[in-house]
């Protein structure tokens, strides 16, 4: 991240700093040290949107279908961000978290998410009953919960520092401020024009999120799926009320939706967060109410699986409208688990925006999902638990960089 000029000439280049790019980063040069590997970003600091913008949960891998990409590395990836964060120090906590039924008709779905589970091998897995839900979470109420204790909290943008950190050490560079525009693949190289000219490479590795699509359509890719950015609100309760939750409280979520629902998150810096939202956003960048670039709204619109999705899921979406536009709604979803909760007791605090793979079809990309271009591979889907499984992933990634022959040009 220092500012020397940028050598033109690399063997990989990474494109994205966010987590996940880092983390690919970082595992190219354990693998490999005799590589030159650089880290393109096109913000002036390491982790600034997905990374810096979220829950910072520690997913435990329940949610999943057995045999997924991310039920494999959920798990895999957890249990080694742990060890990760106690080797640098970084601020982080294994909390636990309470998946509540409300009351009978939910039962069933917590029966195969404890079957998710159980079969995914999330250690320390149990049922309870009212009163046992009430021992972790005495403010909470339901019928039954599923308790995961291997669920936690940690500081994702302190673990982007570190891994960037450690990358460095290792004989890497981090260029921030760089934003890639282009993509050129000619013969054994690979041309990246960016604001500071351009960097060519053997190969390059493209984990940028919210515009993953557009650069891996700009090197050959299909247009399928598109990127569609779903802007996540959050409350925080009020210093007085943080009493009401001690860990994380999560509902049944819907099944056929990649969202968890509304639900409740202490922070490693002891704030409690209430959200998200998840309502499709007229930026890729609206982190602010009301944020739109034309160009952005204009591509969500014009694909086709964006008709296709609001067709299926509208009533989804006036629910998510009217959390977004009143937070009283958003405090009484939350109360259906928390009942003393009330509109007074919180206040603003901050919002992500996700990137969400949309297919032609109108179905949610649920699975992490990667293509292959000309001396590139991309990674076009990876929302949550993608901050969880980073390490996890980068293996995956840095494995069918080896296999493409490249490296060896």
């Amino acid at each position: 991240m220092n500012g020397a000029p940028l050598p033109p000439h690399w063997d990989v280049a990474v494109v994205g700093a966010g987590i996940l790019g880092l983390a690919v980063a970082r595992e190219l040069l354990r693998r490999h040290p005799r590589l030159a590997v650089c880290v393109l970003e096109k913000e002036r600091r390491v982790a600034a949107h997905q990374t810096g913008h979220n829950s910072g949960v520690i997913h435990a891998g329940v949610y999943y279908p057995p045999g997924s990409l991310k039920a494999r590395l959920c798990v895999q990836g957890a249990q080694e961000l742990y060890a990760f964060c106690e080797q640098h120090g970084i601020l982080h906590e294994r909390c636990g978290k309470v998946i509540v039924a409300r009351d009978a008709s939910e039962t069933s779905a917590l029966d195969e998410l404890e079957r998710r589970g159980r079969a995914n091998g999330v250690r320390g897995l149990r049922r309870l009953g009212p009163d046992g839900l009430q021992k972790l979470e005495p403010h909470c109420q339901g019928v039954a919960a599923l308790h995961s204790p291997a669920t936690g909290i940690v500081d994702f943008p302190g673990v982007a520092r570190a891994l960037a950190a450690e990358f460095e050490e290792r004989g890497g560079r981090v260029l921030t401020g760089c934003p890639v525009h282009g993509v050129q693949a000619a013969g054994d190289r690979i041309r990246l024009p960016h604001a500071d000219g351009a960097t060519s490479a053997r190969f390059a590795v493209f984990c940028a999120g919210l515009w993953s699509d557009r650069l891996a359509v700009a090197a050959g890719a299909p247009l399928d799926p598109r990127i569609v950015p779903f802007r996540g609100a959050y409350l925080r309760l009020r210093t007085e009320r943080r009493h009401l939750v001690r860990s994380l409280i999560y509902p049944v979520p819907d099944p056929r939706l990649p969202f968890l629902g509304v639900h409740l998150t202490r922070h490693v810096n002891g704030e409690v967060l209430i959200g998200p939202t998840a309502l499709p956003a007229a930026a890729r960048d609206a982190y602010r109410r009301g944020t739109l670039r034309a160009g952005d709204l204009l591509e969500t619109l014009a694909w086709p699986g964006t008709r296709r999705m609001l067709r299926r899921w509208w009533r989804t979406g006036a629910t998510e409208l009217g959390y977004a536009l009143r937070s009283s709604k958003l405090v009484a979803a939350a109360a259906r688990y928390v009942p003393e909760l009330r509109p007074e007791d919180v206040e603003p605090a901050f919002a992500g925006v996700r990137a969400q793979a949309l297919g032609r079809n109108g179905g949610l990309v649920d699975d992490f999902a990667f293509s292959h271009t000309e001396r590139a591979l991309h990674v076009r889907n990876a929302p949550s638990p993608a901050a969880t499984a980073s390490l996890a992933i980068a293996r995956i990634v840095v494995g069918r960089v080896e296999e493409s022959g490249d490296l060896n040009a």
